[in-house]
């Protein structure tokens, strides 16, 4: 795949996740396989008044690249600017504008998903966007807003139209937010609908069904987002059942291993004091793979120096917590 000169390494894609897939998670990821990795969405509106906790969510190491950057907006020259600033910031090789977020906070401002319902106003930021930056623009986004208002086909057609040269679909509607299933056949029709590469979206929990999405669907490749949390392996494990390998179980100490490697990038990116209580959320997420943990649980959840992170994973090792099967 090949979008406008930018090269995927591969068809698994790291999804951007707010309040998660943070520098450090990336590398984890990246290590690990991700063939494309997402910066987590932010405010283009927030970038233009130059506020430097937005700014620094898109710092992008060159391990995680190709990487992309994703904004989020309901203005096009906002959006326009945002973009350009998000590129300059972190020298990203795409730039994702974000229609599929379904949280309240977002579409009532008439961001993220909330476009759906205003394709007009969607082509035309993606047409200033578009013309605003010189690396390929992507977009995201649902299959609808509602049941009564499933308009994936036509929408991505509208943004092809309008400049996007790539689009991910996530299957399900606004409303829907996550609950139920994520239709891989509105994922289908979109595919066969437009000419840009398209990724599916949407409930991609193991490498088994990272490759049925593909089979199902004929996308061009998988966003893996809820499914990486606790289990960065997922990556290594998708090309593994791809190259038609048994991929490898997760064990405790490969587990163990990527907590430290991930707070370890953290700490060193954030500061310790404030990097550890980030990582609480996603210990609990490492942790929830294992049985038996809950005393553990409860301890990391209190972690407040790396030394006392360090010191639960070694009594994780030295109990042998059993992994989930």
């Amino acid at each position: 795949m090949n979008i406008d000169g930018v090269t995927p390494k591969n068809r698994f894609f790291l999804g951007p996740m707010a309040g998660v897939t943070d520098s450090a998670f990336r590398t984890v990821c990246a290590r690990r396989g991700a063939g494309l990795t997402y910066t987590e969405m932010v405010s283009a509106k927030a970038l233009t008044y130059g506020d430097k906790k937005t700014r620094a969510l898109l710092a992008v190491e060159d391990e995680q690249r190709p990487c992309v950057a994703q904004i989020f907006g309901s203005e096009p020259e906002v959006c326009a600017e945002g973009a350009r600033i998000a590129l300059a910031v972190s020298g990203a090789e795409m730039l994702d504008i974000n229609m599929g977020c379904p949280m309240p906070k977002i579409t009532q401002n008439g961001e993220g998903s909330a476009l759906m319902r205003t394709p007009e106003l969607a082509a035309r930021i993606i047409e200033a966007v578009a013309k605003a930056v010189p690396v390929p623009v992507t977009v995201k986004f649902r299959s609808g807003f509602n049941d009564e208002n499933r308009n994936a086909v036509a929408f991505a057609r509208m943004a092809q139209e309008s400049g996007a040269r790539m689009i991910c679909v996530h299957g399900r509607t606004r409303e829907q937010y996550y609950g139920g299933t994520a239709d891989m056949g509105i994922v289908r029709e979109v595919k066969q609908a437009v000419r840009v590469p398209v990724i599916a979206s949407g409930d991609a929990m193991s490498a088994q069904r990272c490759l049925a999405m593909l089979d199902e669907t004929g996308a061009d490749a998988v966003m893996i987002a809820r499914g990486a949390l606790g289990a960065p392996q997922i990556f290594a494990q998708c090309l593994a059942l791809e190259r038609g390998e048994t991929p490898e179980e997760l064990t405790l100490e490969s587990l163990i291993s990527a907590m430290l490697e991930h707070m370890e990038l953290a700490c060193a990116r954030k500061g310790e004091v404030r990097a550890i209580p980030e990582l609480r959320k996603h210990a609990l997420w490492y942790l929830g793979r294992l049985r038996g943990a809950k005393h553990y649980k409860l301890q990391m959840s209190q972690v407040k120096t790396a030394e006392e992170f360090g010191a639960v994973c070694a009594a994780l090792i030295a109990d042998g917590v059993q992994v989930k099967g």
